[in-house]
């Protein structure tokens, strides 16, 4: 019998369907009641007034930052690839301390709602704004196909869904849901869901853990052996290389993937947005030790899940299952602890995917509303009313355009999905945001130039690559038209980004609001006027 068979006739579609229910009921309970109080302000809707304590933020960090691509992503690429699978876990952790270290308690400090409220700060707010907005919805939308893709893997591999149309209904139902989430909770609803999911994810995982340690009676070595026995013996797995090794061209490749996970966190607008939930900058670093402890505990663990899906599943079942190496974790739950266990691990990574595709819809629609329609259209004269009925009519229109791109990247690995995010956010975001930050020189001419550089060198490169077409996995397997050879553009569109912000301001002429200047730097090292918005 057909591997895959056996696998589903020990699942139970529908228990698993009565638990995904169920947990939809639960959360939309709770978000419904913690939105009982109209959201008429733009504060409220954006960033719940606030008013979140920092082991609140925490979780809810955790929760934002611990996506699809975290949970389903990584656990299939180590399951495959072993150790360079794992490099993903690195990344993405090392990429958080680096946001930590250059950019999030300045951010925090300088602006209001948006990552723009910064890059804007001390510049000509139009045409700095406009640029960022669209680097900020490039960002969300890579980031949105990326949950969405997971989403379609992992209720696939519940309901034994095969046939490409009834994941792409999976697909569309996830985003409709999403959609409901923003539109009943904003931002206070989908934060109590985020730190309900971080809670349910962490605490699933670890017991995952201990139960395949002591299967192998907590032998980390054995667990390794039966990984490689389970690719035939092929200790490859176990060293650098299998994945990024086999040609100068995937050397690259590690490069580029490297830089972009690095760099790209500190460019995530959805991560960043989270530290104007809190009301002072000492709540804001207490929700940093939350999250680190949580990011980092998550993330050592991977690696134990990982192998074991490799040697508890196998690479053959993976890569069959619907989803592909997407269903690597919900194959090793059902392996190791039955179908019951299986759907509520299931219904977490569900919620994971839900929590985190709330919050970008609400970042990226923070930016149309705040930064095109009101900095931009309305020249800051719209009311708050106004800017939260364009942010809900924005939340509708990207719900739409995700789950169109998400159906078409269904067979692709949501890490590497998440990775192409990151490496938009490293080219646009980072290098605006650094030069604003530490650069006294850094002009408007010198910002427009990075952001748009860095954004369309990074979206030109990704349609052009093997990603795109002219490969097995590439979304558009049947045609060929890519010329660029890295799958991950960071390598030659991150150092465009910088390079752009630095001519720009070289060739540009000076803004000459030294007072800004000055006003800007005072309030990033010390918080000090954070609740003072600023117009000019």
């Amino acid at each position: 019998m057909n591997v895959i068979l056996a696998e589903a006739q020990k699942s139970n579609p529908i228990l698993n369907i009565v638990v995904f229910v169920a947990f939809i009921v639960v959360t939309m309970t709770v978000v419904t009641r913690v939105s009982r109080k109209p959201q008429k302000t733009a504060s409220d809707f954006y960033t719940g007034g606030a008013s979140f304590s920092g082991t609140q933020n925490g979780l809810a960090i955790a929760g934002d930052y611990l996506s699809a691509a975290s949970f389903l992503g990584i656990v299939g690429a180590i399951a495959l690839y072993g150790y360079d699978g794992f490099l993903y876990s690195i990344g993405f952790f090392v990429a958080w301390l680096v946001a930590l270290l250059l950019v999030a308690e300045p951010l925090r400090n300088t602006g209001k709602f948006t990552m723009a409220d910064v890059l804007s700060f001390r510049l000509r707010q139009r045409p700095v704004r406009v640029a960022a907005a669209f680097a900020t919805l490039g960002v969300s939308l890579f980031y949105l196909v990326a949950q969405m893709a997971g989403a379609g893997a992992l209720v696939s591999v519940l309901l034994d869904i095969h046939a490409k149309t009834g994941q792409a209904i999976v697909v569309a139902a996830v985003g409709v849901v999403m959609i409901a989430y923003v539109l009943i909770g904003g931002m206070k609803g989908t934060t109590y869901v985020q730190m309900i999911k971080a809670v349910l994810l962490v605490g699933g995982v670890i017991i995952m853990c201990v139960i395949i340690l002591v299967m192998v009676r907590g032998n980390f070595s054995e667990l390794l052996n039966q990984a490689v026995a389970k690719h035939g013996g092929d200790a490859a797995i176990l060293e650098p290389g299998k994945k990024y090794g086999v040609s100068s061209t995937s050397r690259l490749d590690f490069v580029a993937l490297g830089l972009s996970l690095a760099l790209g966190v500190a460019g995530l607008p959805h991560v960043l947005m989270r530290f104007y939930t809190v009301p002072t900058a000492k709540e804001a670093r207490k929700s940093v030790t939350w999250a680190i402890v949580l990011i980092g505990g998550f993330y050592l663990m991977t690696l134990i899940l990982g192998f074991a899906a490799a040697a508890f599943v196998g690479p053959d079942t993976i890569k069959k299952a619907p989803g592909g190496a997407n269903a690597a974790a919900p194959l090793l739950a059902l392996e190791v602890a039955g179908p019951i266990f299986m759907a509520v691990i299931a219904a977490v990574a569900f919620a994971t995917v839900l929590a985190v595709v709330a919050g970008l819809a609400i970042t990226a629609s923070a930016s149309v509303a705040h930064d095109v329609y009101n900095s931009v259209i309305k020249k800051g004269q719209a009311t708050e009313e106004q800017q939260v009925r364009v942010s809900r009519i924005t939340v509708v229109v990207i719900g739409v355009v995700a789950i169109v791109l998400g159906i078409g990247a269904m067979e692709q690995n949501v890490a590497f999905l998440v990775s192409l995010a990151f490496a938009i956010a490293a080219s646009a975001n980072v290098p605006t945001i650094l030069f604003s930050l530490y650069w006294k020189r850094f002009n408007t001419t010198g910002a427009v130039a990075s952001l748009w550089g860095g954004l369309l060198t990074a979206l030109v490169l990704i349609l052009f690559s093997p990603a795109v077409s002219g490969s097995k996995t590439a979304i558009f397997s049947g045609v060929d038209f890519a010329w660029f050879p890295l799958t991950n553009p960071a390598l030659v569109s991150i150092p465009v980004g910088f390079l752009c912000g630095l001519i720009g301001t070289l060739v540009g002429k000076p803004d000459n609001l030294d007072e800004l200047q000055a006003e800007m730097e005072v309030r990033s090292l010390t918080g000090v006027g954070v609740e003072a918005p600023v117009q000019h």
